[in-house]
């Protein structure tokens, strides 16, 4: 799970949304429906059809609104809070879980584990590459491919899938990928990645977590661990 040698790059297409230039008449139907009800002072159909559709929405805020206070509350009474880890002899920087102990093992330049479950960890691999960029390595995609494929050649894996690749800009270009991995070695597990190469440096961040059927990963955790992969980058050159 540490290797690099899985580089290359695809591309990210993003998909243009629907247009949104119709006319109001075909806009609101439901608005035009209700209207064309009520000019019937004989009817009610309209009128009732419109006040469940109002019970319906305002249950859905409630529920929705109650829901994300749960999750907010969750976290907050896990302990369990972001803090910054900053390496400035290799040259990058991340939040770690506050409560999340920091380990040594070969291969990693820095790991941490969760205490009460430690195959649950957060590492980060330098490595000298010819490279300027990840772009002139490959796509998003491309390096996507070549990472899963690497997994899949492992014995212990059963099964391995890409969930979602991305990238983004921050000191430099970052990849972003998300993907599931059945092991003989813990079972299912998600795994987030970010790769990026700075002054001919690849740095790669996995994030790993238990995600198996009977514990699976929740919310509020998954919330916490995107947090981390997004916050992975080069440090600023001064």
């Amino acid at each position: 799970m540490w290797s690099s040698s899985f580089l290359a790059s695809p591309k990210l297409t993003l998909l243009p949304s629907s247009s949104s230039s119709s006319s109001s008449s075909s806009a609101h139907p439901k608005i035009q429906t209700l209207l064309c009800f009520t000019q019937n002072p004989s009817s009610t159909v309209g009128i009732n059809v419109s006040k469940r559709h109002l019970n319906i929405s305002i249950l859905t805020l409630l529920f929705n609104g109650r829901f994300l206070l749960d999750k907010a509350k969750s976290i907050s009474e896990s302990g369990d809070h972001l803090q910054r880890y900053t390496d400035s002899k290799d040259g990058f920087t991340l939040l770690v879980p506050s409560s999340w102990i920091k380990v040594e093992k070969a291969g990693a330049n820095v790991l941490f584990e969760e205490r009460e479950k430690r195959s649950n960890n957060i590492g980060v691999v330098v490595s000298p590459v010819r490279i300027k960029s990840l772009q002139d390595f490959g796509s998003p995609q491309f390096v996507a491919d070549k990472l899963i494929n690497a997994e899949k050649r492992k014995e212990s894996t059963k099964e391995a899938e890409v969930v979602s690749v991305g990238e983004r800009s921050g000191q430099g270009h970052v990849y972003e990928f998300e993907y599931k991995i059945d092991s003989t070695r813990g079972g299912i597990k998600r795994v987030f990645s970010a790769a990026f190469v700075s002054s001919k440096k690849l740095y790669l961040l996995n994030v790993v977590h238990s995600d198996n059927p009977e514990n699976p990963l929740d919310y509020s955790t998954r919330l916490l661990l995107e947090q981390v992969l997004h916050s992975f980058d080069a440090l600023l050159l001064t």
